[in-house]
């Protein structure tokens, strides 16, 4: 098997993994009161991640993509973007979530890596469109994909930030 099959099984069980853990905390949440916004909205987020992947295949495959010459340095921001995206998971415990859930007289999280980044979830993510394509020369991917998923983000963040003061 290729060091890409494996990067995209790796990051595909990942992200299974993740939409458990979120599946659960969303059940958790709920149930102390958790009010979901921009239910749409989610749907097109994950509608991006699939195509996101099936874009990385089709022109991995179809261009017959190589390792990009600077591929350790592409990893290297990859590794980095999975250590945020997990600190971030693991300092909002049972918050954390792929929908915008939020509960009744919650607190925003200043500790962790939020301590010096707003949304280092998102951040993390935007890391991961672009260098996971880079990584096997996949241009096309990488530029397109990190334009919708910043136009989708920015969306989301302001959302978000609109819920967090609602409640």
């Amino acid at each position: 098997m290729s060091f890409f099959w494996i990067l995209l099984t790796i990051v595909v069980l990942q992200r299974l993994v993740e939409l458990i853990l979120a599946k659960r905390n969303e059940n958790k949440l709920k149930a102390k009161g958790a009010l979901e916004f921009d239910r749409n909205g989610y749907r097109v987020i994950v509608a991006m991640h699939f195509a996101f992947f099936l874009s990385l295949v089709t022109e991995k495959v179809t261009l017959q993509r190589e390792l990009s010459k600077f591929w350790v340095a592409f990893l290297i921001l990859f590794f980095i973007a999975q250590f945020l995206r997990y600190w971030a998971i693991t300092t909002l415990g049972i918050n954390w979530n792929t929908k915008v859930l939020v509960l009744p007289n919650h607190e925003i999280v200043t500790k962790g890596p939020y301590r010096y980044l707003r949304h280092p979830n998102y951040i993390a993510v935007i890391i991961e469109i672009a260098s996971i394509p880079l990584i096997f020369s996949c241009y096309f991917t990488a530029a397109f994909f990190s334009l919708v998923n910043f136009l989708l983000l920015k969306r989301r963040i302001r959302i978000e930030e609109d819920a967090l003061l609602k409640i």
